[in-house]
């Protein structure tokens, strides 16, 4: 089995979508070149990052236009270092 290991201070982000065609009201159907791209993803693995304050499983935030877009073994993923991340996503409850 084959796995992908982000070296130095890069973040692996796992950009798989739940599949299927997205319609308007109207019915027409939105292409996914027309999709806006995600801005929060959830962390796979990190390189080599002293003092991190992510771990794999969590959810982030990134800038729009960052990284690099792959596709490996059937899913999409994407790879940016760790500076283009902007903030972590975290459960609170309710007052």
């Amino acid at each position: 089995m084959r796995e992908l290991q982000p070296l130095n201070q890069n973040v692996l982000l796992d950009l798989s979508q739940p599949g299927g065609e997205q319609r308007t009201a109207g019915g027409i159907i939105i292409p996914d070149t027309a999709k806006e791209k995600p801005q929060m993803a959830k962390v796979i693995a990190s390189g080599n990052i002293e003092n991190s304050e992510i771990s794999a499983g969590d959810t982030v935030l990134f800038r729009k236009f960052a990284g690099t877009e792959i596709d490996f073994e059937g899913k999409k993923y994407l790879i940016l270092p760790y500076s283009d991340l902007l903030a972590k996503i975290v459960e609170t409850e309710s007052i």
